[in-house]
């Protein structure tokens, strides 16, 4: 199963805001850590917010910052909410009938466990999992965190 473009950022995004814990992350600056275009990370972060994995803070000091624990995000949780078909072969489809074996089909059912046990595999990490203990994870996003230790004015 190969994961789309948007399931790879939308991991990304979440990472970035898991690392600058604490802080709004700003789409110009999640943009150019990972060289992409901020009307892409606009697009995949609707959802995000939709289902409650971001929350944003409008206004000119505004940002995105995680909408619960980085370690209660599932990569389930975001596979689920950025992918929009897990059919592993035609068979798999609702309106599925060209095939006489449909309803009785080993393939089916052994595509079906391998799926399952995708889902159980990504249920299991969060986004914690992915950013914890990398001491340079930050630094490698561009992140400065002297500035967010800077006092208040």
């Amino acid at each position: 199963m190969r994961l789309t473009r948007q399931t790879n950022y939308a991991m990304r995004i979440l990472m970035y805001c898991a690392v600058n814990d604490g802080r709004l992350s700003r789409v110009p600056e999640i943009a150019a850590a990972y060289t992409v275009s901020e009307l892409f990370l606009f697009k995949i972060l609707q959802p995000l917010v939709e289902h409650g994995l971001v929350e944003t803070v409008r206004g000119r000091n505004g940002g995105v910052r995680l909408g619960r624990a980085a370690s209660t995000i599932t990569l389930f949780d975001v596979v689920r909410v950025t992918e929009e078909n897990f059919a592993m072969a035609e068979c798999f489809e609702n309106d599925a009938t060209e095939c006489p074996l449909v309803d009785s089909c080993a393939l089916n059912s052994a595509l079906r466990e391998a799926l399952n046990a995708f889902f159980a595999v990504l249920a299991s990490h969060s986004i914690a999992d992915l950013v914890k203990e990398r001491a340079d994870i930050g630094s490698l996003l561009g992140i400065n965190f002297e500035e967010r230790r800077a006092p208040a004015a």
